[in-house]
């Protein structure tokens, strides 16, 4: 029926417009549906309501459209796209489809050598390198604090070098190099542990250089020196297995830089040194011309001078030196008694030339610094002294230089390094001026002694009839002694 109606409307509809012709009701359900209901209707519907009825059905569904496409246009669009790129993402998708396929076997040929080369059932190169990788990546703030230690070790050396805060600021230097030589036995196979041992070996010169410099201060006291002596003891141990004596090396390098101190010290009387040397060209001058009187030179003032200053300088700091030591190190008995029988025995070493005097067992030990340290000292001033005091022309003068000297040779003597005996030999010269230095020493040292026992008598006799006390004989004695 349907078919039949719509042979009998064709004709009827436009030519123009082929967009305007509805298709068959054996391609469209809705033109079949139409064409169905038309002969449900009376012919008076047909002609008066059916159009109407057409319009308002047409107006609506153009409402429902135009709200629908300002609602979801958007999706309209994009499926759109969406449709036009199906054209071409199908194929591709057979591609890749197609690639993934042939790429599967060669996915598993590597899984396969992955896991035969990285199999934990025997022994793997590769595993294990990879494995301290790994733990290097978790230890990497450790090792990083170890590769600052010799940074941290050198700047707590050069920090107390520059403010002398040697109690605290050199005390955690030895405590960071006490860490490191606990690594380095720890791992002593590691070459980064060996290379830190190695800059911090660096270091500890750096340290040792700066204590040693330290010995050598002017006015060094006792806890410094030692304390200094301390760190150098933690510092450099293998100072104290050398030599003979108990205290090792230390003692011997102690001694050289508070004589190096002594000699800087001396050094600055250079100018009055000068003045003394040309005094004594003058003198030389007029003896050999035979006819230069004895104030020809300004009778050796200038060598007073010089002498004044240079015994006092040497009176004080031989003192300090000795006195230093001798605290520092405390020898023992055995030790005690050599270095003072080497002190005391000072005048008989130095005027013994015989080959006898010399040692004949190589191998026998050093004696301890001290015994032999003095001896150089009295060489400083008897050479000093023979080289310039036959300046000094006026006696007084010269008995005032030699009393000095005696108050020297006591201060020394009280350590157990009394070298008056020695200031005899000053006499053993080829110029005749020091015979009379020589008989003028032993007339200073009688006289000193007649008052010392004058002074002694004097002292018991009073405290004999008048009960004096003490501290009153002390101090007459302390008169008579330097």
């Amino acid at each position: 029926m349907a078919d039949y109606l719509y042979e009998l409307l064709t004709p009827h509809f436009p030519a123009t417009d082929a967009s305007l012709v509805p298709r068959g009701p054996e391609h469209d359900t809705t033109t079949a549906q139409y064409l169905n209901r038309l002969p449900t209707l009376s012919l008076q519907a047909l002609q008066e309501t059916e159009h109407q009825s057409l319009t308002q059905s047409s107006q609506s569904t153009l409402l429902s459209l135009q709200a629908l496409s300002n609602r979801s246009h958007k999706t309209f669009i994009s499926s759109a796209d969406h449709l036009s790129n199906l054209r071409t993402a199908i194929p591709e998708l057979s591609r890749n489809a197609h690639q993934l396929r042939d790429a599967i076997p060669k996915l598993d040929e590597e899984a396969v050598r992955f896991s035969s080369k990285y199999s934990r059932s025997a022994e793997n190169a590769s595993l294990e390198q990879r494995k301290k990788v790994m733990q290097l990546a978790r230890n990497v703030d450790r090792l990083s604090d170890i590769l600052e230690l010799p940074t941290l070790l050198s700047t707590a050396v050069s920090s107390a070098a520059a403010s002398g805060s040697v109690s605290t600021t050199y005390s955690s230097a030895l405590d960071l190099y006490a860490h490191i030589k606990r690594l380095q036995s720890l791992y002593s196979d590691s070459p980064l542990v060996a290379d830190v041992a190695s800059q911090a070996e660096d270091a500890m010169k750096d340290m040792t250089t700066n204590l040693i410099t330290g010995l050598r201060a002017q006015n060094l006291r006792l806890a410094a020196a030692m304390r200094t002596i301390g760190w150098l003891r933690r510092v450099a141990p293998e100072l104290e297995t050398l030599g003979g004596d108990g205290e090792g090396a230390l003692g011997a390098l102690f001694l050289i830089c508070r004589l190096a101190n002594l000699v800087s010290t001396l050094e600055a009387l250079d100018p009055l040194r000068e003045l003394a040397d040309q005094e004594t060209q003058r003198r030389t001058r007029a003896t050999e011309k035979k006819n230069g009187s004895s104030g020809s030179w300004a009778d050796g003032h200038q060598t007073e001078k010089f002498l004044k200053r240079y015994i006092e300088i040497f009176r004080e700091q031989s003192f300090a030196i000795v006195s230093l030591y001798r605290n520092i190190f405390a020898p023992d008995q055995t030790e005690s008694e050599t270095a003072a029988g080497g002190l005391r025995g000072i005048d008989s070493r130095l005027k013994s030339s015989h080959p006898k005097s010399v040692r004949k067992d190589p191998l026998q030990s050093l004696p301890p610094a001290l015994a032999t340290f003095p001896m150089h000292l009295v060489h400083l001033l008897t050479d000093t002294l023979r080289a310039y005091l036959p300046n000094v022309q006026d006696k007084s003068s010269r008995e005032s230089l030699l009393t000095q000297v005696l108050y020297c040779a006591a201060s020394l003597g009280r350590l157990g390094g009394d070298f008056g005996m020695i200031l005899t030999e000053l006499s053993d010269n080829e110029d005749d001026d020091d015979e009379g230095i020589g008989y003028e020493w032993e007339e200073v040292t009688r006289k000193h002694r007649a008052l010392a026992g004058r002074l002694e008598q004097l002292t018991g006799g009073q405290q004999h009839h008048h009960n004096t006390n003490p501290p009153t004989a002390k101090s007459a004695l302390r008169v008579a002694s330097p």
